[in-house]
């Protein structure tokens, strides 16, 4: 092992700085002032088939084209997609950034957010499933960490 203390402090921090998960962000939505844009970076197909309640919908192939015209400059960006067997959250991340705005990326995705019990809005309204509990406890929604 070749790494020392200080790269793995400087590494975590950036993971941090970079990366957001969905407990976080559900706390931050359900404070009613998250202090950021939550964007859906998936398809039509999938946002019609349930998003996150107060998600921005901007797919990826559009963010360059339409990014500047409805992300507002002043919050951060968090970008959300399927889940940790998709990149696509990382995509949109970048694009975003390089249009000049200040991003995170959700790890874990909608695919965690319904995992851990969350609320998904369709145009039938907001359904939530039980949290499964090999992601989160089935207590309570809180991992605790």
């Amino acid at each position: 092992m070749t790494n020392t203390s200080s790269d793995a402090v400087s590494y975590f921090t950036a993971q941090l700085e970079f990366r957001t998960d969905v407990a976080d962000v559900h706390t931050a939505l359900e404070s009613g002032a998250p202090g950021f844009t939550l964007l859906d970076s998936r398809g039509d197909a999938a946002w019609a088939q349930g998003r996150i309640p107060g998600a921005l919908h901007l797919p990826t192939a559009e963010i360059a084209r339409r990014g500047a015209a409805l992300l507002d400059p002043a919050p951060p960006v968090v970008t959300y997609c399927w889940g940790p067997g998709c990149d696509g959250a990382t995509r949109a991340a970048l694009a975003v950034a390089k249009l000049g705005y200040r991003v995170k990326e959700m790890i874990g995705g909608i695919e965690y957010w319904i995992r851990e019990g969350f609320g998904v809005e369709t145009d039938d309204g907001v359904a939530r499933r039980p949290a499964d509990p090999l992601t989160s406890p089935v207590a309570g929604i809180t991992c605790d960490c």
